[in-house]
């Protein structure tokens, strides 16, 4: 598994080369041209036995009220022991420039105890914005991210069946005030603040229009001065900039997984040359109890005797081995890789490398 993690990071690397120029579009965000989130509280119809336990989820009881009483059916003093209903979360993203009539998908959650969502349809639920307003309606069959199977001594579970999407489930019902022509200089922010970045993306639209148009605010934000770019409008300026290609600049980093047991590293890693020796210990316990019987017909009773044999084996290694300095990522690879160590042992050895200060890198342990 190391040496195909290996050959991963060497194609990566050579991917890197080939195609080192990102589009603008790619690397910032622009002023105003964003999307914001939505969020609702609805009920989902319709399962197969698979919803919430009225008992465990008492809100699930109050919003089938609530809706049923909207439409005009009085179950006042009725008792409900329906398993065919699930309160869910709602959420979405309303895209920049939704107007209203457009549809964006939505994701649906379970709050409560239901098992699974497949087959079920979301009642009418309203989406609110940060601001309290509603922007967006959503409805429509759920797509169940999952299936689950139970029995009376077993069950399986496949991917998340609690949660699903329906795609274009939300109709816009509301549009975000925004007007970009108006705007007179437009800030582009950077996804990933880097001094560098910014000044390359500087350069590249300064050189693209032939003159001063934009500047360099900090090492997240480039400002873009509209009325300098000659062009017709906002919109028209930020369609030729957002096209514009830039080698941007990164600080080195090693992610590690420590969950999954992954490790992905930059570009621009370096270790210095050290030393490493790394090992391990096999603890291995085992149960052999023995019963212990008294002879026919003669008093006592079977005893069950335990009987335990613990063994620690350490594990071979190859020793004190030396990882040469690196000077780009193949040979960092090929130094860590010289260890025989899996990736699991590897983010031990990493850590280890890092306290020594001979990992020149970020280092980002999720």
């Amino acid at each position: 598994m190391l040496r195909a993690l290996a050959a991963l990071l060497l194609i990566l690397l050579t991917a890197s080369a080939a195609a080192a120029q990102i589009r603008l579009k790619d690397l910032v965000e622009f002023d105003g041209v964003r999307g914001n989130d939505l969020i609702g509280y609805g009920l989902v119809v319709g399962l197969d036995g698979t919803g919430d336990g009225i008992r465990n989820a008492p809100f699930t009881e109050d919003i089938m009220t609530n809706i049923l009483e909207r439409l005009g059916v009085n179950i006042t003093g009725e008792q409900f022991r329906p398993r065919n209903v699930a309160a869910v979360l709602v959420t979405a993203t309303l895209p920049p420039f939704s107007r209203a009539g457009s549809r964006v998908d939505v994701t649906v959650s379970a709050i409560g105890d239901a098992s699974s969502l497949f087959g079920g349809t979301l009642v009418m639920t309203p989406l609110n914005g940060a601001d309290g307003q509603i922007y967006a309606v959503a409805q429509g069959a759920v797509l169940a991210g999952g299936v689950a199977a139970r029995g009376a001594a077993a069950q399986v579970v496949e991917g998340v069946p609690t949660s699903g999407s329906i795609p274009g489930g939300a109709r816009v019902e509301r549009e975000v005030d925004f007007t970009l022509a108006s705007l007179p200089r437009v800030r582009l922010a950077l996804r990933q603040a880097d001094f560098t970045t910014a000044v390359r993306i500087e350069q590249v639209i300064n050189s693209h229009f032939g003159r001063a148009v934009a500047a360099m605010q900090d090492s997240g934000t480039v400002l873009l001065d509209i009325a300098a770019t000659r062009a017709p409008s906002a919109a028209h300026a930020l369609s030729q900039v957002e096209n514009l290609v830039v080698d941007p600049g990164s600080r080195a980093r090693v992610v590690i997984d420590q969950r999954s047991g992954t490790i992905v590293m930059g570009e621009d890693v370096r270790i210095s040359r050290v030393a490493v020796a790394q090992g391990g210990l096999t603890l291995r316990v085992e149960e052999t109890p023995q019963a212990i019987q008294p002879n026919p017909f003669s008093p006592g009773e079977t005893v069950v005797v335990p009987r335990t044999n613990a063994s620690i084996t350490p594990r071979p290694g190859v020793g004190m081995a030396e990882v040469a300095g690196g000077t780009s990522l193949a040979q960092v690879v090929a130094g860590l890789n010289a260890l025989g160590v899996g990736p699991r042992d590897m983010i031990d050895i990493l850590n280890t490398i890092n306290a020594a200060g001979a990992l020149h890198a970020d280092l980002v342990v999720r």
